[in-house]
């Protein structure tokens, strides 16, 4: 098994123990600060890509034509004599549609957008409100696309906030110019608004009582232990980096081959055990294997020099060689997210090292390996940026759930922020929790080290694909992995898009199957059997094959209606070397879920 050299360690901790000048810390002092101000972004990054367009584009006079066309005609478009509101409510029927051939002639409706779905977004002076800022949406995105010059990432961020800028003065987010909310506040006697204001106090109580460190509280019917992560099991394991869970069987044989799970440290594990009818390891342990769990700590500031070296020495392989010990046999090895990345470095480093026998298969959940194009999150990544970040965890010693989660939102802020604020704030109505999104407020931090390194030589060096990229003091090689690989993408991530994933095909050369299944990056893998709208596309490239893209791969291989667990669950069987006896559970340091998941 791989284990750091004394060399390789010693050398680590002359690197925790040198001072920092004097300079260094006053400058991170401000970076922190700054950084604080802004949520982590960085000012200085947002205003180099600005200044790289605006110049850009003012030495274009053809795309600046172009742009002025565009506005005058939708201001003479927008700006056509509308009928009054009586006269207007008797020509337009209650689906929209013009009632008569005498009817003023009415702009053709926009494309759908979930933004202003209903029939009351079609009264006036409503419409008019929708059309113009749908206008303005559509001139600011050809405004930032396709300036001759400007850098692509820099393009991409101007682009970017501008999209946060025109969503937060959408018509659908005040009170005046959204129909549905005026609709509401009459037929309620304006109790929606009551009604709003006390989810919102319950927010900000729940935000203050988070910024004064109290532990978090589960939502009712949705706690780990009770309603959630309930499969039997029993914690078989522990250091000061994770739990090892090992579930009860409940076939009275079992394929030879045990399965560990390896889940991100930027969540609980338990999203792999949410209730009965979608645990992916209770379905494990029905279809006959023996299942273990790492269940990670959730760091604090006395982590803050963790890194990711520690992360796969005192905790994958860790587990690796607990696991192997009580079954004796090699391992269906499984990672999810950044475990699943954590994974192939562990697996590309036991290859490197003579000890590819540890793993039977591997599996690669929504897992990034290459980090060229990691999707939106790219626009968070560059030297200004992670600068600013690296001051605010330095200062904390962590990266806080919170603040993840707060980049993450900004992601899909017109979802996760201006919609729940119009229907929670404005129409008073609470979004009823369900087992996913009670698992997704139930945070975790991450060590300032750790997440600097990942951040740096992953995302902003993309080291890993490149070969640079050392474990015990020498590099690692994606190419070394001969263990039979099983990868899943899903078709609406925004942390690990799937053609990103795809990439592993062109770093190794084994044989590789590739799922690509619905949904998003939790949704799409908690995928269990009967739920609706489901498919997943499939398809194994054979060892020393020739290379087929992404696009090819979309295009010709077939949906297959339905969940990708009974896929995977077939490939795992025919990668086991037969079945022995269910294996007993001992009694352990306590029962599962363990005691690391309610940490917060």
């Amino acid at each position: 098994m791989q284990q750091t050299t004394p060399a390789a360690r010693e050398c680590r901790e002359c690197d925790k123990r040198r001072p920092m000048p004097a300079g260094d810390a006053w400058d991170r002092a401000a970076h922190a600060t700054v950084a604080a101000a802004t949520m982590g972004m960085s000012p200085a990054s947002l205003a180099i890509a600005w200044f790289d367009w605006a110049t850009h584009l003012a030495v274009s006079p053809g795309k600046c034509v172009d742009l002025a066309m565009q506005a005058g005609q939708a201001a003479l478009t927008g700006f056509r004599p509308a009928p009054a509101p009586a006269a207007h409510r008797r020509e337009i029927g209650e689906t929209g549609e013009t009632g008569g051939s005498d009817a003023p002639a009415l702009a053709a409706a926009p494309p759908f957008d979930p933004r202003f779905v209903g029939n009351a977004w079609s009264r006036w002076p409503f419409s008019v409100y929708r059309d113009a800022f749908l206008s303005i949406e559509q001139w600011w995105q050809q405004a930032t696309t396709g300036v001759p010059g400007v850098d692509r990432h820099h393009e991409d961020l101007v682009r970017f906030f501008a999209r946060q800028c025109i969503d937060a003065c959408s018509p659908g987010n005040f009170v005046a110019t959204n129909p549905v909310v005026l609709d509401a506040a009459l037929e309620s006697g304006g109790r929606n608004f009551v009604d709003g204001a006390r989810h919102w106090r319950e927010d900000v109580d729940a935000m203050l009582a988070h910024l004064r460190g109290q532990p978090f509280r589960p939502a009712a019917g949705f706690r780990p232990g009770r309603e959630l992560a309930v499969t039997p099991g029993r914690v078989v394991f522990r250091n000061a980096m994770f739990e090892l869970l090992q579930y009860m069987p409940k076939t009275q044989r079992v394929a030879r081959e045990p399965i560990l799970l390896v889940p991100s440290w930027i969540m609980k594990y338990y999203i792999l055990d949410l209730q009965p009818h979608n645990s992916l390891i209770r379905y494990l342990v029905d279809e006959g294997f023996t299942v273990f769990a790492i269940s990670w700590r959730n760091p604090g500031e006395e982590a803050r020099d963790v890194g990711l070296d520690d992360y796969l020495r005192d905790g994958l392989l860790a587990a690796l060689n607990e696991v192997r010990a009580r079954c004796g046999d090699a391992v269906h090895a499984v990672g999810y997210c950044l475990g699943g990345t954590l994974l192939a470095i562990g697996a590309a480093a036991l290859a490197r090292d003579g000890h590819a026998d540890a793993l039977r298969t591997m599996t690669l959940l929504a897992a990034l390996t290459d980090f060229s194009d990691p999707g939106e999150l790219g626009l968070f990544i560059d030297a200004s940026e992670l600068a600013a970040l690296d001051a605010l965890m330095w200062r904390q010693g962590y990266l806080d759930g919170a603040q993840m989660r707060a980049a993450f939102q900004l992601l899909n802020a017109r979802d996760l922020v201006w919609s729940r604020m119009m229907s929670e704030y404005l129409l008073g109505r609470r979004l009823k929790p369900n087992d996913l999104t009670a698992w997704n407020a139930d945070t975790t931090r991450m060590p300032y080290r750790m997440h600097s390194e990942y951040l740096t030589h992953l995302f902003l060096d993309n080291d890993l694909a490149e070969g640079r990229y050392c474990v015990d003091g020498r590099p690692v090689a994606l190419g070394d992995i001969e263990t039979p690989t099983f990868v899943v993408g899903t078709e609406r991530d925004h942390v690990s898009p799937w053609k990103s994933v795809y990439r592993l095909h062109l770093l190794t050369h084994h044989a590789l199957t590739f799922v690509l299944t619905a949904g998003g990056h939790n949704a799409g893998i908690v995928s269990e059997p009967g739920h609706p709208k489901r498919h997943y596309r499939s398809a194994t490239r054979e060892a020393d094959t020739p290379y087929r893209g992404d696009q090819a791969f979309f295009d010709d291989t077939p949906v297959v209606a339905g969940s990708w667990w009974p896929c995977w669950s077939g490939w795992l069987e025919r990668h086991s070397t037969g079945e022995v006896a269910a294996r007993d559970v001992p009694d352990g340091l306590a029962d599962a879920p363990g005691t690391y998941v309610h940490e917060s």
